[in-house]
């Protein structure tokens, strides 16, 4: 039986007003399991049950830079000052990974899927993530791979000196509860990624799928094409 996921495309937003999002919707699914795991009759078991869902949302948001809870603040290789004056904010955050950038033209995805419905395996879920997006690339004639320690999709990840990460991922999990999730570069203004070290990998590149086809691509095409592949891949159905 197919999982229902909870899909929203919530346009270009501000990351905090989406962050905030994801977390109430996390704490109303981590509190559900709660009261679950010591529900006593049939009809709290029903209740409990019906409270905890599955989300998907999809989101451009304005330039902003995130640095993950382990990350290092030397990533990020301009002033507060110079980022400011560009317009782009600055959130620390409590995803893992390091410092990665959003922006208009990028697909954001942030799944809030209950594990306990899938599988409880993180490295599970983080392939199967990127697998989603290697499925999607292959439907653009790109040959997307993982690489071997590091999260996210990459372009000719074994070359060395020619990978570029094309989509980066950054997850946290509470009571399998799953919050953030992965950015695809698709028309992305590149240039933004300069003034950082991507995800504190150096000396590596970042592409987007423009960049790869010399072309811009519709986002509303790969919005399809990635909810269509998830829906493959986790054996859901969007509603």
């Amino acid at each position: 039986m197919k999982k229902e996921v909870f899909f929203k495309d919530l346009g270009l937003r501000h990351f905090k007003e989406v962050w905030d999002l994801q977390e109430v919707l996390l704490k109303q699914n981590v509190e559900a399991k709660g009261m679950l795991a010591n529900a006593h009759t049939e009809a709290d078991i029903h209740l409990y049950k019906q409270q905890i869902n599955n989300h998907l949302l999809f989101v451009e948001h304005y330039p902003v830079y995130t640095l993950g809870k382990s990350g290092r603040e030397e990533n990020i290789l301009i002033s507060d000052e110079e980022r400011i004056e560009k317009g782009i904010e600055f959130f620390h955050i409590n995803r893992g990974g390091d410092i990665t950038f959003h922006g208009p033209e990028q697909l954001v995805g942030y799944p809030i899927l209950d594990l306990d419905n899938f599988k409880t395996d993180l490295g599970w879920y983080l392939r199967c993530l990127e697998e989603v997006i290697i499925l999607t690339l292959e439907e653009y004639g790109i040959d997307g791979d993982r690489s071997p320690g590091e999260t996210g999709v990459w372009l000719d990840a074994g070359i060395p000196g020619k990978e570029r990460k094309i989509c980066a991922m950054g997850i946290r999990c509470s009571r399998w509860i799953t919050m953030h999730g992965f950015a695809l570069n698709v028309n992305t203004n590149l240039s933004y990624f300069d003034n950082i070290i991507p995800c504190g990998i150096a000396n590596k590149q970042v592409t987007s799928l423009q960049k790869e086809l010399n072309s811009k691509v519709p986002l509303y095409d790969v919005k399809e094409r990635v909810m269509r592949n998830f829906e493959i891949v986790f054996s859901a159905h969007l509603v």
